[in-house]
């Protein structure tokens, strides 16, 4: 059995830059194309005014890593988010429990109803 040779088009050779980083692949997209792109992404332009040297930061990450930094950052604020969330889920859940154990006779259902409501993040 011959040995496979790769031709270029193949996975390789784009994500090794050998093909589509020429200017001869690149073409400006309408904006109706870039709000369905947007949309079907679930994106939302927005304007934030950061540290220079935050950015700067960025940047350098997103060299070594090999990507832009926008979405670098936009991966690290989703991470975070998400994390956020999680934590304070967990606490309201541990909350609810300690409420449920000190509250002897009624299910948790009704220790649950009986709680305080959850206060809003800042």
């Amino acid at each position: 059995m011959s040995k496979k040779s790769n031709i270029p088009g193949t996975v390789e050779a784009w994500e090794s830059g050998e093909l589509g980083k020429s200017d001869a692949h690149v073409r400006k997209t309408s904006l109706e194309t870039e709000q369905q792109i947007d949309d079907a992404l679930g994106l939302q332009a927005i304007s934030i005014r950061l540290p220079k040297a935050t950015i700067e930061v960025y940047k350098n990450l997103a060299k070594m890593h090999g990507v832009g930094y926008q979405p670098l950052m936009r991966d690290a604020i989703c991470r975070w988010a998400e994390s956020e969330l999680k934590m304070l889920l967990a606490g309201a859940v541990e909350s609810q429990r300690t409420l449920a154990k000190k509250k002897p006779g009624k299910d948790h259902a009704e220790a649950a109803h009986d709680a305080p409501p959850m206060k809003k993040a800042a």
